[in-house]
Formats: C-alpha cells, structure tokens, sequence
C-alpha cells in the first residue's frame, strides 16, 4: 500500500494540479527508513530529571534518534548499532544479506550511507544522508 510522498525535511508533495503524491517501492523503504532514524524516541529520566519527551505522541519509543547525537562524542559503533535495530524494523528490509552501515564523523554532525536488501523485490539499495541538525 503506497504512502503519501513525504521526503524528511520537506512538505508533503503535491502534483501540479494539487492531488497529494503517494510513493511505493523502493522510495516509500527509504522514505520509511529516514523517517524511523531521524525520529526522536522518549530519552530516558536521568537522575530526577524527567525523560526528553518522544516526537510521535503516540508511539513514544519509536525512532532512532539521530538527531540527538548531533552535539554529542561522536560513538560510531553506538550509532550503528541504532540504525541497524531500527532498519530491520522495517519489513521492506532483508535481514540477509545484512544491511552495511557506514558512519563517518563529519563537522558538526555524522554521515550515514545504508546498503541493504529491498525484501520486494531483492535488489540491492543504498541511502546516504547527513545527519548534521
């Protein structure tokens, strides 16, 4: 079932006669997938300190986070380890061949390149991005 086109950052996508676009395929995985990564889950109470409230009200512990460890010690294998959980929440995404997650440190921020397995159709995809905000 398609998804509204919805690319992270962006607003929702309109055609020229103003319908609201759906996507499918690969697009609607990858738009899955850096919407899950870039979605801030419920932080953790610390000390009496109330928790970092979640961003979706309704499902407080879904996400990755990225953005949270924008500003942090960069901690490439807590990183990965992260979007690897959250991907293969994702029933579009084989679990093999595994994904390969790439992080790397750039100023102010991280870079993440993605290889996995579309489970439709078994061609191999790749999704970079920065994570820098």
């Amino acid at each position: 079932m398609p998804d509204l086109n919805h690319i992270w950052g962006s607003d929702l996508t309109v055609s020229a006669s103003g319908d609201l676009l759906t996507v499918d395929g690969t697009e609607q995985t990858q738009q899955r997938i850096l919407r899950r990564l870039m979605t801030n889950p419920r932080g953790p109470a610390v000390g009496g300190v109330p928790p970092e409230p979640g961003d979706y009200i309704f499902h407080l512990d879904y996400g990755a986070g990225l953005p949270r460890e924008v500003g942090r010690t960069v901690d490439i294998g807590r990183i990965r380890a992260k979007i690897r959980g959250q991907i293969l929440r994702e029933a579009t995404v084989a679990r093999q061949p595994a994904p390969v997650i790439t992080v790397q440190a750039i100023p102010q921020g991280v870079s993440v390149s993605i290889r996995y397995t579309d489970n439709q159709t078994g061609q191999q995809a790749t999704l970079s991005f920065n994570v820098n905000q």
